[in-house]
């Protein structure tokens, strides 16, 4: 399946849509989009996660890039990750990093 991500924002708070299987040739995707956020200047960056089946060691460098990218001031959502996406995530550490939950609420995570 081939890779997607979609940027939006709102708020302040950067919504990057994936789906497909985030591997080495599809990295660049994803940074372009990362870089998007960061240059509007959100306060959030929320990764939806629940159409994605696969996540590459590239695609976990990908992560580590948003984090370093989006700054130690934004935090990094992960929603809705399957097993096998989250499985990868902890084995790394990476899940330290990142605050990770099961559905979207943008009430929330405005005010947290």
């Amino acid at each position: 399946m081939a890779f997607s991500a979609t940027l939006t924002i709102d708020s302040g708070i950067a919504k990057i849509s994936m789906s497909g299987q985030l591997d080495a040739s599809m990295t660049p995707v994803f940074q372009r989009e990362i870089e998007n956020a960061q240059t509007q200047k959100a306060k959030r960056l929320v990764l939806l996660m629940s159409d994605l089946d696969y996540i590459a060691s590239a695609g976990l460098r990908a992560l580590v890039f948003a984090k370093q990218k989006m700054g130690r001031a934004v935090d990094i959502y992960v929603v809705g990750a399957q097993p096998q996406v989250m499985d990868t995530i902890q084995m790394t550490g990476f899940d330290r990093s990142i605050i990770t939950i099961e559905t979207y609420d943008a009430e929330v995570i405005e005010n947290i």
